[in-house]
């Protein structure tokens, strides 16, 4: 049997998981049944094969009159505050055997849970932004009646937009959110403040610019392939008396850029948990 796997909100997280899966073949024993009134399908530029593996609707409702009324698999990934709109008409689908994957930022489990009214098997994520082109981290866990083998398909679902961890608590995702989740945003202000240093130092704003995203993306490739831990990339970098020690000296002095960054994070830690109250 054909497995039914729904996809609720396909925006440009969904669109790259959904090019993942295509490109890894799923279309050949997977319907993937859109529900997004403004998913385009011809914008993803697929093939023939791969674009009939897919049905777009506007609505459940739509989906469930053109004969899609089971779900093996529902990824939900509309926006946190329209999910209990889009779940509402939940009931007309069968979804008793279904695995349900949140990828709603800030939306706890046992929300998720009354919105679709039963005690379903639920798996909440948290991937981030670098998933578009496959470079994100992902953090999951499921609830009491997810099983090993769901949290595996979670697992090898979510492995298309990057690497994927598991988190022994729901409560660790707002950390989550807060290191990775938040984490693309703290990088690009870097860029921004190393290439307007840069422009300071007399540099053309498009050099300045280019060498400052160079330079974060070789760093980031390094330290991925390094055996060695960001702090000893950093020592190795670093000689005594050198340009970098000069600069080092002022980042880490009475451990401010550890203490600024402590100090962000918490903040987002904060609103995290206040956003899924």
């Amino acid at each position: 049997m054909t497995q039914q796997f729904f996809i609720l909100g396909c925006g440009k997280m969904g669109s790259a998981m959904l090019n993942g899966w295509l490109a890894a073949g799923a279309g050949a024993h997977t319907d993937f049944i859109i529900i997004d009134p403004y998913f385009d399908k011809a914008s993803l530029g697929l093939d023939d094969e791969a674009s009939n593996a897919i049905a777009a609707f506007t609505s459940l409702e739509a989906a469930h009159a053109a004969g899609y009324r089971r779900a093996d698999v529902m990824l939900l990934s509309v926006k946190p505050q329209m999910m209990p709109e889009a779940l509402a008409p939940i009931s007309i689908i069968d979804v008793t055997d279904c695995c349900f994957i949140s990828i709603a930022a800030g939306l706890p489990i046992a929300q998720l849970a009354s919105m679709l009214g039963g005690d379903y098997r639920i798996i909440r994520t948290m991937p981030n932004t670098p998933a578009a082109i496959g470079k994100g981290i992902t953090a999951l866990i499921g609830n009491a009646a997810a099983s090993e083998a769901d949290l595996r398909l979670a697992e090898t679902l979510l492995a298309v937009i990057g690497k994927v961890v598991r988190v022994r608590d729901e409560s660790e995702l707002d950390a989550v959110t807060a290191l990775s989740g938040s984490g693309p945003a703290y990088v690009f202000l870097l860029a921004e403040a190393m290439a307007q240093a840069g422009e300071k130092l007399g540099l053309s704003e498009e050099l300045a610019v280019t060498l400052a995203e160079q330079t974060i993306y070789g760093a980031g490739a390094l330290m991925q392939e390094s055996d060695e831990t960001a702090a000893t990339l950093r020592e190795n970098v670093t000689s005594k008396g050198g340009t970098t020690a000069a600069a080092l000296a002022i980042l880490m002095a009475d451990d401010a850029l550890a203490e600024l960054m402590c100090d962000a994070m918490r903040a987002a830690h904060k609103r995290a948990v206040e956003l899924g109250q």
